[in-house]
């Protein structure tokens, strides 16, 4: 079976790569995952606050009043400083075969996007912008956020010569629309979705906290339905983040138009040898089907042939709610 792929214009033998998380922050562990079948490993994200030295104001309001600034981390508690992160790069790419991406969390442009050039300069193979930015202001506006993030990836593309992936949120008025005026900023691929990690409250302590919570299959579902409205309109890459947990979600993920599928929850849960388990299910499953390459079946669920895909939309929500009965 062949599982090759392109993303980012990078040439992979598989779809399967690692995506950002602590998973890179021991060579050893990068290593093992690269031997149990990992097409490319992508690393936790440097932050835009670690890069500037600046912090965004404290957040007022009720449940959170003398707390914004008590809850944001220490420089000292991050991971890695810049300079550690930049001798990170190189290790990994002195001790890996496959490509190593960068991971770069902003909210805006500004100064730390020259940061990118020294990333280049490490070794890096392409970097994935992360733009992670809840809006709480009522007087920011939508189309601001999203200048924003359209300026820091244009910004980011021409300051190196490396591929960029922008990994998006789901909560935007027109995913579709952001996504091409990405591709035309310069972006090299566009990730689906970031996720957001929601707080939960402490109804003991009277305090917010936050929760980290891996994901599972469900959470795949609203992946799948933008893969399939997305990756008709765009030339660049498409790769899926959260929710790829079996086989059959690899599958789905691919029938529906990405070119790579990240994962991290599964390799947290079952360790690096859960890569053998997903590739030898996709090399079954299109056994099964007929299949001698991905490229024969990736996209062919998407909504390229569809007519009018709002209409579509609307219909299968009418029909799911009309389905349901005791």
């Amino acid at each position: 079976m062949d599982l090759a792929t392109s993303y980012l214009g990078l040439s992979l033998p598989s779809p399967f790569i690692v995506g950002s998380s602590p998973l890179c922050d021991d060579v050893n562990v990068a290593r093992k995952l690269e031997d149990c079948g990992a097409a490319a490993v992508t690393m936790r994200s440097l932050f835009e606050e670690q890069l500037t030295g600046e912090r965004p104001p404290a957040s007022r309001g009720a449940g959170y009043a003398g707390e914004g600034e008590a809850q944001f981390p220490e420089f000292a508690d991050y991971q890695f400083s810049p300079d550690q992160y930049l001798r990170q790069v190189g290790r990994l790419k002195r001790s890996l075969t496959i490509p190593v991406i960068a991971s770069l969390n902003s909210r805006q442009a500004g100064t730390w996007i020259g940061f990118a050039r020294r990333l280049e300069e490490a070794g890096a193979d392409a970097i994935e912008l992360n733009c992670y930015h809840v809006i709480t202001d009522p007087a920011a506006a939508a189309d601001e956020a999203e200048t924003e993030m359209l300026e820091a990836a244009g910004a980011l593309a021409a300051s190196v010569s490396l591929p960029i992936a922008v990994k998006l949120s789901p909560f935007h008025a027109s995913v579709a629309q952001l996504a091409i005026a990405l591709e035309l900023a310069g972006a090299a691929g566009i990730v689906v979705f970031n996720r957001f990690y929601q707080p939960d409250v402490d109804i003991d302590e009277l305090k917010i906290h936050p929760v980290l919570r891996l994901s599972d299959s469900g959470e795949l579902l609203l992946r799948l339905r933008w893969l399939a409205i997305l990756s008709p309109h765009l030339r660049c890459s498409l790769a899926v983040t959260g929710g790829v947990h079996t086989a059959a979600d690899a599958v789905k993920a691919l029938l529906t138009g990405a070119d790579a599928l990240q994962l991290v929850s599964v390799l947290l849960r079952h360790g690096p040898h859960a890569l053998g388990t997903l590739r030898q299910g996709l090399e079954h499953w299109m056994r099964e089907h007929r299949f001698a390459g991905v490229g024969e079946f990736r996209g062919r669920l998407n909504l390229r042939n569809c007519h009018d895909p709002a209409a579509l939309e609307r219909a299968n929500y009418l029909r799911v709610l009309q389905s349901w009965s005791e």
